[in-house]
């Protein structure tokens, strides 16, 4: 990929060169740097070090790996650019009494600076970056190893990160699930969808050493669950309640709130939560199911 970005998106990949190369040192990271000035300000040096040294000459001699960089500030905008040079006395000198000076428009000047190319002399190791007619900046285009950034849908599609809806199963990036038991409940209600598709939500008591499913709704109604009559049979509501016990075994107590499940009032136990199951877009319309509703809670629920 040759991606081109703005210029506060540059700044943030600026200081994320800048501490990559703090942590891994400057001989092995190329650094991106943003100069600020004003369009009608004098011009201007600016000193690039890495803190390196090489060595000059067949005495030992060393010097500074380290760039100038002078900015024409009022001639930008009539097609001049930032020039590149060694760093001499003078050019310190230059850089200490420089100073952005002016009210005009805000301008930047963007440089890149391949460090471990610069410690062996080569002339081509600094670029200025110039933006594009719409303002973008190109950067280690074709050079570095750009790549699309991606997600992993709690149903297993890899989708690229400007997708924010997985093409499999319409989950939203930002609402899959963050937790093991909030993946533990996606696919607890991926396991009882496939006997009945319309299930959006079920009831599960925590009450004594396993979690266990006790009702299965479509909406407000609740789906039989009985082997002989409903839709479902002993293996698969066991699968289901097995899914959600090992998260809870790895997560702990208070794992249930993290993973937003309500807790239901009950008067045989305090431990009765009401787990909902994210919609899909791929799933049968729940209103061809035909059930009677169920009374409000807590008389809903029976053992």
């Amino acid at each position: 990929m040759s991606p081109s970005f703005t210029l506060d998106v540059t700044r943030e990949l600026s200081a994320q060169t800048l501490r990559t190369a703090d942590e891994y040192g400057y001989d092995c990271t190329d650094t991106v740097h943003v100069i600020d000035g004003r369009a009608d300000s004098a011009d201007t040096v600016h000193i690039i070090d890495s803190g390196l040294t090489r060595e000059v000459n067949e005495d030992g001699d060393h010097e500074p790996v380290a760039v100038a960089v002078r900015v024409p500030w009022r001639s930008l905008d009539q097609g001049a650019t930032a020039t590149v040079s060694g760093v001499t006395p003078a050019a310190r000198k230059a850089a200490r009494k420089s100073k952005v000076t002016g009210r005009g428009a805000a301008r930047a000047v963007v440089v890149h600076v391949r460090w471990m190319y610069l410690s062996e002399g080569s002339d081509t190791a600094v670029s200025i970056i110039r933006p594009s007619a719409d303002g973008l900046y190109p950067i280690g285009g074709w050079e570095w190893t750009w790549g699309l950034a991606s997600w992993w849908c709690v149903c297993g599609e890899g989708m690229d990160w400007h997708d924010t809806e997985c093409d499999a199963c319409g989950m939203n990036r930002d609402r899959n699930p963050k937790t093991p038991l909030g993946v533990a409940t996606w696919a607890a209600g991926a396991t009882l969808r496939r006997l009945a598709p319309e299930a959006t939500s079920a009831l599960v008591d925590l009450h004594g050493d396993f979690a266990r499913i006790i009702s299965v709704f479509a909406g407000d109604t609740e789906i039989d669950t009985c082997d002989d009559t409903g839709p479902f049979d002993c293996e698969t509501l066991g699968e289901a309640d097995e899914i959600l016990r090992a998260a809870l075994d790895e997560e702990g107590p208070g794992a249930p709130d993290a993973a937003g499940w309500q807790l239901v009032p009950d008067e045989k136990t305090d431990r009765l939560y009401r787990i909902a199951f994210p919609a899909s877009r791929h799933l049968p319309i729940p209103h061809q199911v035909k059930r009677e509703p169920l009374p409000p809670f807590p008389e809903q629920r029976t053992f």
